[in-house]
């Protein structure tokens, strides 16, 4: 990376131009505009600099010629950009000071950008970490992404129940940083059938679809940090191919004049349907294909346009898979390759195999992606046949290797026996690539060893890992500015580039004047989130507590249920015991459930029933305060994060295959309160064991639990303290007059065998606890620890994990520009 330089600026201009938008674009005045129109003329003013740079970096010769890495994925949550790129371009101050010129405060304009809702979680926001080092260490790269119209759903809480909305996040006048891309459209087709024909005396086959539609791309800029490189994150939009049918309008037909239209716009209308009946299966496969097929038509554009012969694709070209979702694009490689391209299925093989390479995101059985042979063979008739072939070859060096063993291609293969025909896309994509690699030492091991250890016998060298990273630049500089200037004030300003310099701070750990600094820091950021608290919750939190937090996607084995036990036993003791005293703590959750998943829905609205009484209750003098914020989002992550004393990372051992927000936390200065578990195995070996609270049972721990026959109601019968506040869910302490209606939590953790073993790890996690709330007592003893975190975790840069995946899978070479 260069060394850091600023970007040159012309204030003047700049000005003049945010004014022009203002007219011109949003036809107003300045005497006249909003808040929000002064947001999206500056917008769109910085966005005509970032996307020259975009324009010039996609026709340097250089990177034409170097190998780039193609990014596939469903999803990408990048955030607001405007802040998050004035930072890289180096005109933060300058931008904030034009903008004064004009009478506007940046920091409120920047409220006005509405998260881009192009993701879920911790896959989506780690694809955008990729993206952001990838351009910060200059690294050829293009991001593919779908352009959904309504991401995916806004959350807000009615009685205590999760209620989805849409989320139009480009609003009616759309998003001032993307960028259309017309020329670049693709043609792609769906359903229809094989024509089997004739060429040269050689039987051939092509695929002739029903349907077809057109993906038109937008560009967004990832812009580089302090450079003036910017990589496209390029994002599809289907649209109809003949829109409109006037034929059918005359004729009176009105619905049917706009079929098309609506066909094609149901396949980006949404981030993940609800696919839980057969429409929504297949629109989830349209939208899976769509992708993958439009990316992979535009990366051979590229590749063909920059004069490269079809044989040497592997040599300038990866396509990483962020998980199975883009695997569909396996076999529409090879389509085009043999049917279009007229290659051999040797040679087309040969350049598909060593092209591609797959990160696996799951050790859950249940999340492996899994699709009807039936479907695909009905939506995508040619990719079907192609992967039949492929897994007919494959099991042929199955045979080789375990000759006679039935049972060893049962598992391996492609296709899953049974009632209904399933095709496994998780074994098309460790057969189809070159490499596979898991996202934290403890997941990789665990791939090897429990999910792919058949796959592992085969291809040794093939399994890999690259523990995940986040990027500093949002998670620390942009996210926690004070904190950034203190660390800067003592290191000076290159670590931004550089993470692992942050190790020179340890060195102030023990120093008393820093440690009051650091905490100042701390406290400010603990009011600005109190503050946000009281102005949307109208809860009032005192910033002397103990800001506890878990922020993730609501799921069983993330346990924000055993977090809701922690609360329900503090509770009692408060009320029961009155020699029990605590330092006041405020529990904070931010999650979403999936629209479909009814118990994470009825944990969420358990949770808030509970928020409700305590946080009125006046027997316990405000010592406990539960605070779930509706509609989490990486603008909410932004406030949260640096606000937060710990860290909550206490997954079922096992089950938890990284883990980001861990990482977010642990640099901003929290405590992580964690099982062994994704990459709280690898912060643990970094920060020390007397930083971080480690507690419950290990992989190998609930692996015997399990094997043994795990009865949790032995555990709930042995101890008291969890009885009384499991026992807590059944009346109508929380839901007066209305006794039960929490009993869906209590159930799954006795009758329904608690899956995630909650009840097995509630003693160590409350004695963990105990032992955090003693510690905290302590500020001088606790502010060094939360400094050595913010010191000891330079490893979890992005920066590192793209350095990873460049020297050991996809073997890049940085350009500068």
């Amino acid at each position: 990376m260069k060394p850091t330089q600023q970007k040159s600026f012309d204030t003047a201009a700049f000005k003049q131009s945010v004014k022009k938008h203002l007219t011109s674009t949003y036809a107003t005045t300045e005497e006249r505009a909003s808040s929000r129109s002064w947001y999206l003329a500056m917008g769109s003013a910085l966005a005509e600099l970032t996307t020259f740079d975009m324009l010039q970096t996609e026709q340097d010769s250089k990177i034409n010629n170097a190998k780039s890495v193609n990014y596939l994925s469903l999803e990408f949550l990048i955030g607001r950009l405007t802040g998050n790129n004035l930072i890289s371009l180096g005109l933060y101050e300058q931008v904030s000071q034009a903008m004064t010129d004009l009478g506007q405060s940046l920091t409120d304009l920047l409220e006005e950008e509405r998260d881009p809702s192009l993701g879920n979680g911790g896959l989506g926001r780690l694809a955008a970490c990729f993206m952001d080092s990838l351009a910060a260490q200059e690294f050829p790269t293009v991001g593919y992404g779908l352009h959904y119209e309504y991401g995916l759903f806004k959350q807000s809480f009615v009685d205590g129940h999760q209620q989805e909305s849409p989320d139009a996040w480009r609003c009616v006048e759309g998003y001032p940083w993307e960028i259309a891309r017309p020329e670049l459209a693709q043609e792609i087709g769906f359903y229809g059938h094989v024509e089997v024909y004739q060429e040269e005396g050689k039987e051939k086959r092509r695929w002739i679809p029903g349907m077809s539609v057109k993906a038109m791309p937008w560009d967004l800029p990832i812009v580089g940090y302090q450079s003036d490189t910017v990589y496209p994150l390029r994002l599809w939009e289907c649209r109809a191919i003949a829109p409109f049918s006037l034929a059918s309008f005359n004729n009176g037909d009105y619905f049917e004049a706009q079929h098309a239209l609506i066909d094609a716009g149901n396949i980006t209308k949404v981030l993940y349907p609800n696919d839980n009946h057969e429409k929504g299966k297949t629109l989830r496969l349209m939208q899976q294909y769509f992708h993958s097929a439009a990316s992979v038509r535009d990366i051979l554009r590229r590749h063909e346009e920059a004069g490269h012969t079809l044989a040497s694709l592997p040599k300038y070209e990866t396509i990483q898979l962020n998980d199975t979702h883009p695997t569909i694009a396996i076999p529409e490689l090879m389509r085009i390759l043999i049917d279009e391209k007229g290659l051999g299925w040797d040679e087309a093989w040969a350049i598909s195999s060593e092209t591609f390479a797959y990160t696996n995101h799951t050790l859950l059985p249940e999340a492996l992606e899994t699709w009807s042979e039936s479907l695909i063979e009905r939506l995508l008739p040619r990719h079907m046949e192609i992967i039949y072939h492929i897994n007919h070859l494959f099991l042929q060096e199955v045979r080789r290797k375990w000759p006679g063993d039935v049972a060893k291609q049962q598992k391996l293969s492609i296709i899953e026996e049974g009632f209904h025909r399933m095709v496994r896309m998780a074994n098309l994509s460790v057969i189809g690539s070159y490499a596979v690699n898991g996202v934290a030492a403890l997941h990789s091991q665990l791939v090897k060893r429990d999910l792919f250890p058949e796959f592992d016998d085969l291809y040794p060298s093939k399994l890999q890992n690259v523990t995940n990273g986040i990027t500093p630049r949002r998670w620390l500089k942009f996210c926690n500015p004070d904190l950034s200037e203190l660390i800067s004030s003592r290191i000076g300003n290159e670590w931004p580039a550089h993470l692992e310099q942050l190790e020179q701070i340890a060195q102030y750990a023990d120093d008393a004047e820093f440690q009051q600094q650091f905490m100042a820091v701390k406290k400010r950021n603990k009011q600005r989130l109190a503050d946000w608290v009281k102005e949307h919750l109208d809860v009032e939190l005192d910033t002397k507590a103990i800001f506890d937090v878990q922020i993730k996607r609501l799921h069983e084995y993330k346990r924000q249920h055993l977090n809701m036990l922690h609360i329900l036993s503090l509770y009692h003791r408060l009320l029961n015991d009155p020699e029990f005293d605590m330092v006041p703590r405020v529990v904070f959750f931010a999650a979403k459930a999936a629209p479909g998943y009814h118990l994470a829905k009825d944990i969420i609205f358990a949770i808030n029933k509970i928020a409700a009484k305590i946080n009125h209750d006046p027997r316990i003098g405000n010592k406990l305060k539960v605070v779930f914020i509706p509609d989490y989002r990486v603008s909410i992550a932004e406030i949260i994060i640096p606000a937060a004393d710990v860290s909550e990372q206490i997954s079922t051992a096992g089950k938890e295959a990284s883990g980001t927000g861990n990482m977010k936390m642990a640099l901003n200065g929290a405590l992580t309160i964690g099982t062994m578990d994704g990459a709280n195995v690898e912060i643990r070996e970094e920060v020390g064991d007397d930083n971080i609270y480690i507690f419950g049972l290990d992989v190998n721990e609930v692996v015997s639990l399990r094997s043994n026959g795990y009865n949790p109601f032995d555990y709930y019968h042995a101890d008291p303290l969890l009885k009384a506040s499991l026992d807590l869910l059944l009346g109508d302490e929380f839901t007066s007059g209305e006794p039960d209606r929490l009993r869906a939590t209590y159930d799954s953790l006795l009758d329904g065998g608690d899956p995630y073993l909650c009840l097995a790890d509630f003693a160590s996690y409350v004695q963990a606890h105990q032992d955090m709330d003693r510690q905290y007592r302590d500020q001088s003893s606790w502010a060094k620890k939360a400094i050595l975190n913010t010191a000891l975790v330079g490893k979890f840069s992005s920066d590192r994990s793209i350095r990873d995946y460049v020297n050991n899978i996809w073997k890049l070479e940085a350009i500068e520009r």
